[in-house]
């Protein structure tokens, strides 16, 4: 049996678990402090950081990976998995290594498309701390000659994360910016794309992974309201609403993001192509488990 480690086992290696060891991969993945929820998702949970016991068993999982998928998100301080286990990663030489990166890399385009050709230009300390990390990580490939894969993810959404439940926790909130536009992926096609490329890698890729369908953060709202019959929030002018310095960044943002290079290299393609599709997806889940 082959063995995969997710080092940051988060909301998409939820996803990504299942898949994995629906194909008989045993997967282990690192977690900060909800061991639970990795055990749930089908993967052995390590504490990390953790003991020294938790440490060895960290250091012989790496050893023993046939893939590794880096998932944890950089810091002010670097890359804190390249920062504490580069070394070992390149000693082990894993046959697939994946690190999962942001659109937030090429900052703001007006809400004109960007692919992977487009020039990085962050706009965010977050965009910058994913440049760098990625830069990282490519420099210990090449060094190393490691078969590194790059995801840049748009906005993740999914079951238990998104619009539905911000109307339903009463959280929404239907900010109007004129020609404010996001990307967004779902879980699921996370998943997919994973797997996708441990069919078909492509060592020193980059690929964009969103879906199809760009869309106002205001629409996806709507839809969501619609759809489920909750209350529609009040539109706000972005000028004048009252926000966080953390919200309000996300909105120093705008552009289209293009999926085309990931689909003509992998032959992959987003099972829920727009928002509109992955909600509907997300409310016949929610009934067929009686929720």
């Amino acid at each position: 049996m082959s063995s995969f480690l997710i080092l940051g086992h988060g909301y998409s290696a939820g996803f990504i678990t299942p898949a994995l060891t629906g194909r008989g991969w045993q997967v282990t993945g690192t977690t900060r402090h909800a061991p639970g929820a990795v055990a749930a998702a089908g993967a052995r949970p390590i504490l990390w950081p953790g003991s020294g016991a938790e440490e060895e068993a960290l250091a012989c999982a790496i050893k023993a990976a046939d893939g590794i998928l880096i998932a944890v998100g950089p810091t002010g301080d670097g890359d804190p998995v390249l920062n504490a286990w580069g070394p070992e990663i390149a000693a082990a030489r894993p046959a697939w290594l994946g690190y999962l990166s942001a659109t937030s890399v090429y900052g703001d385009s007006g809400g004109a498309w960007v692919d992977e050709a487009t020039p990085p230009a962050p706009a965010s300390r977050r965009g910058a701390e994913r440049l760098a990390a990625e830069r990282g990580w490519q420099a210990l490939a090449a060094a190393a000659q490691l078969p590194l894969m790059i995801f840049r993810l748009a906005g993740i959404y999914g079951p238990g994360r998104g619009p539905i439940d911000k109307l339903r926790d009463g959280t929404a909130r239907r900010i109007i910016k004129p020609g404010q536009v996001f990307s967004r992926i779902h879980a699921d096609d996370i998943a997919g794309a994973i797997l996708a490329s441990l069919d078909r890698p492509h060592p020193g890729a980059i690929w964009n992974l969103c879906d199809d369908t760009p869309a106002p953060p205001q629409d996806i709202i709507a839809d969501a309201a619609a759809l489920t019959g909750l209350p529609l929030p009040p539109a706000e002018d972005f000028e004048t609403a009252e926000m966080s310095p953390m919200a309000r960044s996300f909105y120093g943002e705008s552009k289209r993001v293009s999926n085309a290079r990931i689909k003509a290299d992998l032959g992959w393609a987003p099972r829920y192509p727009d928002h509109q599709s992955g909600l509907r997806a997300i409310l016949a889940a929610e009934k067929r488990n009686g929720g």
